[in-house]
């Protein structure tokens, strides 16, 4: 049996974006590197990261609440300097990292930044939701309930049918069949 590689803890199906990124430490000696390459997870509030792709316990995560991202090339002096983006917030800790590519800085700074409005945002889903309820009538163009009002109709028609015998008209001209 192949083995499936863990998921986060958080749902996979609130995953935004991950991905590897060098993550700057915050504490780095001489011995030590001050990047180290980490598994990135991005869902709707949280931020992750993870020794690598396989961990099933995060290094650690952080709120995105609050924070701002944004494109920051002075953190490195080295050829990846325009891959570098960093995640602030007054009074918090200020977290740098470095992409693969400048595309990758800049897709992870947008996908941030989006969910950043998104949660900055006053609309309230449920609001949204009890007024489609309210306008949903017979005549929307939503097919399954359409469908199956016409279903229930057509039954009690076919019910009235046979509970009434002499529901049918009787042209001019035309002589009702005696039974």
């Amino acid at each position: 049996l192949e083995e499936i590689p863990p998921k986060p803890l958080q749902d996979p199906g609130n995953v935004l974006k991950q991905g590897y990124l060098e993550k700057r430490s915050r504490e780095h000696s001489f011995f030590g590197s001050e990047w180290q390459k980490r598994w990135c997870v991005l869902d709707r509030r949280t931020f992750y990261y993870y020794a690598n792709e396989k961990s099933k316990q995060p290094k650690g995560n952080f709120s995105i609440e609050h924070y701002n991202a944004r494109l920051a090339l002075h953190l490195r002096k080295d050829s990846r300097k325009k891959c570098c983006f960093e995640l602030i917030c007054p009074g918090k800790r200020t977290y740098e990292f470095t992409a693969p590519s400048p595309a990758e800085a800049e897709d992870w700074v947008d996908q941030i930044q989006f969910l950043l409005k998104d949660l900055s945002s006053l609309t309230i889903p449920c609001d949204e939701e009890d007024e489609e309820e309210l306008y949903n009538d017979v005549d929307s163009s939503d097919s399954v309930n359409t469908a199956s009002h016409n279903t229930t109709l057509n039954q009690e028609e076919s019910n009235v049918e046979m509970e009434e015998d002499d529901i049918y008209e009787v042209l001019p001209g035309k002589r009702a069949k005696p039974e």
